[in-house]
This record gives C-alpha cells, structure tokens and sequence, in this order.
C-alpha cells in the first residue's frame, strides 16, 4: 500500500528504508543498460523460434510465461494496489504488449540497428518533452547519433517494417512513463507482475487462433528460457532504473540500444560498422554518459517519496 493519503508528518527514518533507493544515476544507468544488454541477446536467440511460430507467436509465448514467473516469485495481492495503481498497470500491460509485437514484427522486414534506431524516437520524444535547457542537448545529440547509425539517405527501406517499427517506439513511450507511474505508486516489482498478465492476455487474443497449435513442448521449455533473457529480467531492471532516474535521462539512455545492436553485430555476426555507424556510437556513448550525470531523480514534493518506502528490499 502507498502512503499519499495518510496525514501523519514525515519523521525521519533510515536512509535505507525511505525514500529513493541509493545509488541514484549511476546504478540507475548500470541497470538500464544490463536490461538493454539483455533484450538484444534475447532478440537474438529468438531468431530460429521466428521461423517456427511467428513473431506474434513468438512474444505470446514468451510473454505468457513471463507472467506466469512473476505472479509466483512476486505474489502480488489486491491490498497492494489502489484503483488507480490497477489503472495504470493495465495502461503499461497494453503498451508492454504493443511494444514488444511491433517491434518483433518489424524486425522481421528490417534490419534489427534499423528497427532498434526507429524505435528509440519514442523514448527520445520523451526526452524532448520532458527536457530544458542543457539537458536537452543530450538528447538531441543521441537523436544526430541515430540519424548517422541508420543513415536513411541510402533509401530502400521497407515501409510497413518503418510502420510497425514507428509503433513501437509510441508504445516505448507510453511504457517509460507507465513505468515510471507504476513503480513510483507501487512497492518492489508488484506493479510489473500485475502488467505483465495483461500483456500476456491482450497478445493472446492475437496469438491464440493462428499460433497455438504450433506450440510443442520443446518450444514451450525454449519460450520459458526467453522470457527469462527477455522480458522477465530486462524489464524489472528498467523498472528499477526509473526509480533513479528521470524519464529524460532513461530516455536518453536508450539510445545505446543501437549502439549495442552494432557491437553485438560486429562480435558475433562479423559486421563491421561504417564510417557514419562509428560516429552514431560515439554520438550517443557521450549523450548517455552526459544523461547519466544530469539524470538522478530528486525527492519528490510533498512527502510523495514517502510512496516508495520498502523499495530497498527488493535490491
């Protein structure tokens, strides 16, 4: 339960009990992109389980079980939510659903630095917004760094993988704000593993009629693995970076993502980045670090940072 309506004055107590967890940015960044990190290598060893079940498929399973994992380690109880807390959780579990099937949608007519670039103008629409003054600098150099990673001026670009890829990124938008509500209003990782059923019950009603009946049991052990690397252990990271950082600095930090989709594709494919693809790393390396030291979230007004009480023992 959240403390907003209760009366009492705020007393002092351990810095470890109340407040925001320790650590601010610095841990909050370590944590946003060990979740990045983690979606890549999942986007990766889901490719041969595209072939076999779709990539709607692919998310509903992976999904499904991601909700099964959380709802037992987790336990949530209605007691722990307040009417709007449930609200905003099936807000992020919708956006949570949109994201990830539009994005393995477009993955699948795209090149994945293409798609990941595309993507992260949501977040990075978010930055903007929620930026001033110096800070926005960071974000519009992550913003010149994408532009040098996809350099759109060689043309050919599939369109509907560009759609679905566009989609997403206002899905990631709506998810890194929900996030951040949810995590705020919420103790620990109950938030998320109230969303992420509903995540898996709104892609089910995509997945059910063309895909269930692909599923095999080495598919179901390979789609528990995946849920694991990707959503389950990402998506907690991020939940607990927001609670560090502003959505301008997580926002911004996103724009690694790309990065990270070129070093993955020069280490283990062999693909070595041009020129321009060289600079777009170093553009947004710079921009996440700059967003890392401005990006620490500050108490909140009012006592709302009393919300957060017991947030440390789940770290």
């Amino acid at each position: 339960m959240t403390f907003a309506d209760t009366a009492a004055p705020a007393l002092p107590a351990p810095p470890s009990s109340l407040g925001r967890p320790p650590g601010g940015a610095r841990n909050g960044a370590l944590m946003a992109v060990a979740s990045m990190l983690c979606v890549q290598l999942g986007l990766g060893v889901s490719v041969p389980l595209l072939d076999r079940l779709g990539p709607v498929g692919t998310v509903w399973l992976r999904l499904v079980w991601a909700a099964l994992l959380l709802l037992v380690l987790v336990r949530p109880r209605r007691s722990d939510f307040m009417r709007k807390d449930l609200v905003a959780c099936a807000v992020l579990g919708v956006a949570t659903a949109g994201l990830m099937v539009l994005f393995m949608c477009a993955v699948t007519r795209i090149p994945l630095g293409t798609a990941s670039a595309l993507e992260f103008l949501g977040p990075l629409g978010l930055a903007l917004y929620g930026a001033a003054g110096g800070r926005r600098l960071w974000a519009l150099l992550a913003g010149a760094g994408v532009v040098l990673l996809t350099e759109p001026w060689h043309g050919g670009t599939d369109l509907v993988g560009v759609g679905f890829a566009l989609a997403a990124a206002l899905c990631w938008a709506v998810y890194i704000a929900f996030t951040q509500k949810v995590g705020d209003q919420v103790t620990g990782l109950k938030g998320l593993a109230l969303s992420m059923p509903v995540a898996a019950i709104v892609t089910t009603f995509f997945a059910a009629p063309t895909e269930v009946g692909h599923v095999t049991w080495p598919l179901v052990l390979i789609g528990l693995a995946l849920a694991l690397l990707h959503p389950v252990l990402p998506f907690s990271l991020e939940f607990l970076a927001l609670r560090r950082l502003t959505t301008t600095a997580f926002g911004t930090l996103m724009s690694l993502e790309p990065a990270i989709a070129v070093a993955v594709g020069l280490v283990i494919l062999g693909q070595v980045p041009g020129p321009a693809s060289a600079f777009g790393v170093a553009f947004v390396v710079v921009a996440g670090v700059g967003a890392t030291r401005a990006g620490a979230r500050s108490d909140l007004a009012k006592g709302e940072n009393r919300e957060n009480a017991g947030d440390a023992v789940i770290m």
